[in-house]
Formats: C-alpha cells, sequence, structure tokens
C-alpha cells in the first residue's frame, strides 16, 4: 500500500492533531495495520489569510514544494489539514498526479455522517476562507457566516490564540459564534478552519452537531487507504 501524504505545518499544532484523528481512527489491531504516512510540516508556508486578504506573499510556491516532496517520497495521496490553503485547490492539484483530498468534500461527508442532509449550515473559519467561499460554492447546502464584527472580535482572535498554543483560552469566544449561529437557525456548525476544533474541544460540547474538519478530513484519508489497501489485495 502506497503512503498518504500529509501537506502540513499551517499550523503545527493542526497538523499534530490530524495525525492523531488519523491514528485514532484508522481500525487497526496492531501497528501494521496502520496507514503508512509522511507528514511534511513546514510552518514557513506564507500566511494564507494574509496573501488573500492582504497583498502577503504567495503561499503556492511553498506549497508546491511539499507536494513535490511527498510524490519524491512515494506517496499515493494527500491530505490538507488547513482549510485556507485549498484557496490554492486547483493550481496544486494541477500540478501533480496524485489525489488531493479536498476538505470541503470531507466535512461534506461528515455532515452525511451525522444526519445532516438539508437546512442551513453555520460556518466558521478564517476572512479568507469566507471570502474565497470554499464552502459556499462546493458544499451544497446554505451556508450562515459570522458578521464582520464577530469575525474580528472572536473568531480571527481564537485562532491566533490556538497558533500560539493558548488553546484553552480560544475556547469561550468560538463557542460564543457557534452557539450564535445555531441560535440564527443552523442546523450543524462546520469548523471550516483547522485550528477551530482545537479551541471548540478545549471546553464542553456544544449540544449540537458540529464537523470537525481534522476529523473528518482524517476519516477521507482513511476511506482512500482502505480502498487502496483493498485494491492491493
Amino acid at each position: 500500500m502506497r503512503m498518504l501524504g500529509v501537506l502540513g505545518g499551517m499550523g503545527p499544532l493542526a497538523s499534530a492533531e490530524f495525525m492523531k484523528a488519523l491514528t485514532l481512527e484508522t481500525p487497526a489491531e496492531r501497528d501494521q495495520d496502520h496507514i503508512p504516512t509522511i507528514l511534511w510540516s513546514d510552518p514557513r508556508v506564507p500566511d494564507r489569510t494574509a496573501a488573500r486578504k492582504h497583498g502577503g506573499e504567495d503561499p503556492l510556491p511553498w506549497l508546491l514544494r511539499g507536494i513535490r516532496g511527498l510524490e519524491a517520497a512515494g506517496c499515493g495521496a494527500i491530505a490538507i489539514p488547513c482549510n485556507t490553503a485549498h484557496g490554492w485547490f486547483d493550481q496544486m492539484q494541477a500540478a501533480t498526479a496524485l489525489p488531493i483530498l479536498h476538505i470541503v468534500d470531507a466535512a461534506a461527508a461528515d455532515l452525511r455522517r451525522q444526519g445532516v442532509t438539508s437546512g442551513r449550515i453555520g460556518l466558521m473559519g478564517t476572512t479568507a476562507t469566507l471570502a474565497m467561499r470554499l464552502y459556499q460554492e462546493r458544499l451544497g447546502i446554505e451556508c450562515i457566516t459570522p458578521s464582520d464584527a464577530l469575525m474580528e472580535s472572536h473568531v480571527m482572535p481564537a485562532v491566533g490564540l490556538v497558533k500560539a498554543n493558548r488553546v484553552a483560552e480560544a475556547y469561550a469566544p468560538l463557542a460564543e459564534v457557534a452557539r450564535h449561529l445555531h441560535a440564527e437557525g443552523a442546523t450543524a456548525v462546520v469548523l471550516g478552519c483547522t485550528e477551530i476544533p482545537l479551541g471548540v474541544a478545549a471546553g464542553p460540547a456544544l449540544g449540537f452537531p458540529v464537523v470537525d474538519t481534522v476529523a473528518a478530513l482524517a476519516r477521507a484519508a482513511i476511506g482512500w487507504a482502505l480502498a487502496e489497501r483493498a485494491g492491493a489485495g
């Protein structure tokens, strides 16, 4: 079975959480049952939100460098545990013959797993992810997003707290925004930034369906690996 490639470092803690989810969710009885994986964790990739929103340095050359490294290592597919990086998905996929597992497709599959197939979905993410409409255009379900004021006062500062390893402090503002979206009529809330699930997990459960996009992408990767294993057998 070919290895799974993980293009990470955006941020490093989210990548580590992806590896943990991949391990815990894999049906395994012994070491050899787990998925051979290579994690390319390069935190030097320029900030994706700054690139899209403020004309910052383009991260694409760094993303392609990681993809080439994973190709050279013999990987058979690539997962990217960073939602905003999927703003460059088309350019990345065009640059490699390896399938890149799309995080929005993984989130859609997780909504179905939880029985959410209609209604309005709350969507939390970085300002760049929301502005690029990564979920709104691909998810196929009406999305409710936080106001600009809540993004500025709650969501983006909380994402920064997780990136600074102050995860517990991120819970209160993120939970407040998620509850606000639920009160506005969202049947479920997609945590569409891989830092957000880490903050939400630092406190009590919210009491309504949420999609942890880190775990959802890990499940998609496991699905790829099991299909690969079946094909090899």
